[in-house]
Parts: C-alpha cells; structure tokens; sequence
C-alpha cells in the first residue's frame, strides 16, 4: 500500500513539476490581450509624436519670426509716433487715411501743395520756355530771310550790271528780210582784189541799223564803196558800212546798237542793192565779218 502511494506522489510530483513549467512558460509567453494592449500603446506615442512634428512643420522658420517681429515693431512705433511729434518738430503728422495720400504729407515726401497744381505750374514754365525758344527760332529764321534777300538782291543787281554789259557789247544784224550774197576772202571780176567783206541784200531803202554801240568817225562818197559810214567802237573797232542809198548820221553822233544810220542801196561798185559790211580791229586791215558776229552773239 505503502509503494502505491509512492508511485502517485512521484508521478504527482511530475505532474506539478510540468505544471510549474507549464505556468511559467504560460506566463513567459504574452497572451493575445497583452500583446493588443502594446500594440495600442505605441500607436499612441506614435500618433504623439506625429502629432509634434505636424506643430513643428506649422511653427515658422526663425528669420521669418524675426522678420515678422521687426515689421510689427515698426508698425508700432509708427502708430505711437503719429500720435505725438517728432523730435525737432511740432508740426509733422503722419497721414491717418487713403484719402490723405495726396494731401501733402511726409510719408509721400509732399510739402503740402496739391500736386496737380505743382504739374500744372511745370507745364506753363516749359510751355513758357518752348514760346521763348520759338520766338527766338523765329527771330533767327527771320534774320536770315531778311540776310538772304539783301544776298539775292545783290546778286541781281549784280547780274544787271553783267547783263547791260554784255548787252553794249552784243552785235545786232545791219538789217532785215536780207540774204547773203557774197562771203569774205571770195574772188570775182568784179573786185580788184578778192572780197573784204559780208555782203547782206535787200531792197533798196531797206533801214540800215549800227551793229554796235559807238561813234560816228565818217561819212560820204568813196569811190567803189559808194555812199559809206564809218562806226568806231569803244575798243577801236571800225564798222564800215557801204553802197547807202542815204546817210542818215553826221560825224561825231554817238549811236546805240539797232539805231538806224542809212538806207539800203546801189551806189558805188555793185551789181544789186545791198550794204556791204567790213569789220576792221584797230581801224587796221578788214577780218572775216562772220565769226566777228558770232563772237558778239550774233549769226548772220
């Protein structure tokens, strides 16, 4: 009996014994409920410390903290300084609305004019300034018209002068509804020696008119030539003019170009009315009436 009772408390003894490992491994593993409860606790702290650091995202950057911090303390101290006087003066205030902006206060640098008159008064000064340089502009352009004329009226004047000149000095034909019938230097029975002269025919009495301006030195009969006048230039130049039907100038007669001095005719060696000219340089030897007239400005 005693034996049995031996085996039971041995097997009873294991029995504890597993069952005290049983409990302790039980109590050493963490059952389904501790392991929620962790679980939970640091989704807490987790949740914590996303929680700061959203506050920390949302606190702003230190410069821009103190930035914010100056521009209060400035608007501050602008509000108590509108509210009293500056240093140095008493009579300096700071505008309180839009719609003193432009009422002439320092915070727009304005001195208390209106600006549009200020504007205003700036343009007559440059309308006044642009009038004086107009006129001056106009004075100037005005002296010069005036400079220009008396130029051009000097010129003219000058050019006149020229113009009567040349024009005293300009032939003019010996007569009208002429032709010519014989050329100097040409040959003929009819002359002693070959032609000194420019022969123009047209009826008799046709006007004779002086080529030039100068002074009768001669007339009458001469022989082959018939009835002649003699005409001196200025330069000494003799026109001869030859077989006149009449003389119409004395000698010592002053006489313009185109005046009449005769008539046409038949008088001395001739076959047919006509005058026959000759052009003597110096009162010397006769020349080539031609060219002669083409030189003064005239073709015959």
């Amino acid at each position: 009996m005693k034996r049995r009772r031996g085996k039971n408390t041995s097997k009873d003894s294991m029995g504890n014994h597993r069952a005290d490992r049983s409990g302790h491994e039980a109590a050493a593993t963490p059952t389904p409920a501790a392991t929620g409860t962790r679980a939970a606790t640091g989704k807490r702290k987790a949740t914590r410390r996303q929680a700061q650091a959203n506050r920390l995202r949302k606190i702003p950057a230190v410069p821009t903290i103190v930035g914010t911090v100056a521009i209060a303390a400035a608007a501050v101290g602008a509000v108590g300084m509108g509210q009293g006087a500056l240093p140095g003066s008493q009579n300096i205030q700071l505008s309180a609305g839009a719609s003193d902006s432009f009422s002439g206060t320092d915070a727009f640098n304005f001195t208390g004019d209106d600006p549009r008159a200020q504007a205003i008064s700036r343009d007559s000064e440059r309308q006044a300034a642009e009038d004086v340089a107009d006129q001056k502009l106009k004075a100037a352009v005005e002296e010069q018209n005036q400079q220009r004329n008396a130029q051009l009226a000097s010129l003219a004047a000058s050019a006149q002068r020229r113009a009567d000149q040349i024009a005293k000095n300009l032939w003019v034909l010996p007569t009208i509804g002429y032709h010519l019938t014989a050329r100097f230097g040409q040959s003929s029975g009819l002359w002693s020696h070959n032609h000194t002269g420019l022969d123009f025919a047209a009826p008799t009495g046709t006007p004779i008119f002086a080529v030039a301006n100068g002074v009768i030195t001669s007339t009458g009969f001469d022989g082959a030539y018939g009835n002649k006048t003699v005409e001196t230039l200025p330069d000494g130049t003799e026109i001869w003019y030859c077989h006149q039907s009449e003389i119409g100038v004395t000698v010592g007669q002053k006489i313009i170009q185109s005046a009449q001095i005769g008539r046409i005719g038949s008088t001395g060696n001739v076959t047919g009315p006509h005058v026959h000219i000759e052009v003597r340089p110096g009162g010397g030897d006769p020349v080539d009436p031609y060219p002669a007239f083409l030189f003064h400005g005239v073709t015959p």
